[in-house]
């Protein structure tokens, strides 16, 4: 929930009302317990055991509010085929109450941290979700708020876990526009305690695999490192943990993923005309070479907060040939590929994310046939996700190779939408591939002619 979400707020100031009337819930948690009589829930169905290694995740997000109807049973039906994408993580987007105090419709303004979304279903529904997942190998994160809560959160009592100004208000989060939130305060060590039990919460009571941490940037390094030792001291999961930040601390503190925000802007650039190739590849050693090891960086051509501000992958990229060209360089260059659902349909208009928006998930079948070829390509080459990366120098077509150990991968991609001939440089003419995406081989010669947004995925 970047600053993107600065101009979901003003699209939905006028519907605020109708945001206010979905957020109250039938399965409310309770306040955290006096330290004295703390206890951690009894662990709640079978811990997942096939949480998959960093490397090989592909992450979908769910955004319960493009599902007719909204909630968790409608998701719960569409497993199945998020998973025959290729898919082994889901994450949920927040599953909480939202506040009806100054609300705007944020699920991002959590009313409390134990509780469900009544609009999305129970916690039956919830856990059978979760559990549904499991039996088909997708873990399940959850969608984690801790920078601030609504005004009407139970813990808004406790007024030292805020922050004030200097007349003693509680105020909004610093350098934001995000009026519908009030600000925590990470010098408090007994919001700090609240908050982690929390977390531990939904581990035991839901059985889910982790978390993505909304605006982790904004959060003290030294909360996620108490916060991620204190979950991974639970032994009986093997837990995800995505950060949305791109400081590098959050690794530190034990999260394994980051936020590519420099790679998505640069992506949209080359499309967009403004950028070459080479500031792909520029970007993408700078990203990877800010985070410390063994971070990986999450990347995507769209999720929640740029299909709000920047629209529909159709328009970003040119068409829908555009956007999964788009696609192809993001999941193969380097990091983890994460799909915003509603994507692989191509969904032509923005989401807004405060809003119901009904997608037909029958739509543009070419297009997930599509998504699937490329995931299950990477699945199949160790080099797509670990490879040392060759970039070849060209102003209209991304060109790299990627090799770990025998495993060569070959990727051309036209970035233009127009017909390309690409100079094949004297290393690579001469050489005979399988196309990865269909059965006949590929010969190289001098040169090879790209048609508009189309890319050639190739291997040895």
């Amino acid at each position: 929930m970047k600053n993107t979400r600065v101009a979901a707020l003003s699209l939905v100031i006028v519907v605020a009302i109708y945001g206010c009337g979905k957020s109250q819930s039938s399965d409310q948690g309770t306040n955290t317990p006096p330290a004295s009589t703390y206890q951690d829930p009894a662990q709640y169905g079978t811990p997942y055991a096939g949480v998959p290694a960093t490397k090989d995740i592909v992450m979908y997000e769910v955004n319960m509010k493009t599902y007719t109807p909204a909630g968790f049973q409608a998701v719960t039906t569409r497993l199945d085929s998020i998973k025959a994408l290729g898919v082994n993580v889901v994450w949920l987007m927040p599953t909480y109450p939202i506040g009806v105090l100054k609300a705007v419709g944020s699920p991002y303004a959590v009313q409390d941290y134990n509780g469900v979304n009544a609009s999305f279903g129970t916690l039956d529904d919830l856990r059978a979700l979760v559990a549904k997942a499991h039996t088909l190998s997708m873990s399940v994160i959850f969608d984690w708020v801790a920078d601030h809560t609504s005004w009407d959160n139970a813990w808004i009592s406790n007024k030292a876990w805020y922050q004030q100004d200097a007349s003693g208000n509680i105020i909004i989060p610093p350098g934001t526009n995000y009026t519908d939130v009030a600000a925590l305060n990470y010098t408090n060590t007994d919001m700090r305690t609240a908050m982690i039990r929390a977390m531990k919460y939904w581990i035991f009571n839901a059985n889910i695999d982790g978390y993505r941490c909304d605006f982790a940037d904004n959060i003290p390094a030294d909360f996620w490192t108490q916060a991620l030792d204190t979950l991974s001291n639970i032994k009986t999961h093997k837990l995800i943990y995505l950060a949305e930040g791109t400081k590098g601390s959050e690794i530190t503190a034990g999260f394994q993923l980051g936020y590519a925000f420099s790679y998505y802007s640069t992506i949209k650039g080359l499309f967009g005309g403004t950028q070459v190739p080479g500031d792909l590849f520029n970007t993408n050693t700078s990203e990877l070479a800010s985070l410390p090891s063994p971070g990986i960086k999450l990347r995507y051509i769209t999720n929640h907060d740029d299909a709000s501000s920047d629209g529909s992958t159709i328009t970003e990229y040119g068409s829908k040939q555009g956007a999964l060209a788009a696609f192809v360089a993001a999941a193969y260059m380097g990091g983890v590929p994460l799909i915003y659902d509603s994507q692989e349909v191509g969904y032509p208009n923005a989401i807004n994310f405060f809003n119901n928006v009904a997608v037909d998930y029958t739509a543009n079948p070419d297009m997930v046939a599509a998504y699937k070829k490329i995931l299950a390509f990477r699945a199949a080459h160790e080099a797509v996700k670990t490879g040392a990366l060759t970039p070849y120098t060209d102003n209209n077509v991304v060109v790299f190779e990627k090799t770990s150990g025998t495993d060569d991968v070959l990727i051309l991609i036209n970035i233009r939408n127009s017909v390309q001939t690409y100079n094949v440089p004297a290393a690579l003419q001469n050489s005979t591939w399988k196309n990865g995406l269909a059965t006949a081989n590929v010969t190289l010669g001098s040169q090879y002619v790209l048609q508009p947004y189309s890319y050639l995925v190739l291997s040895k």
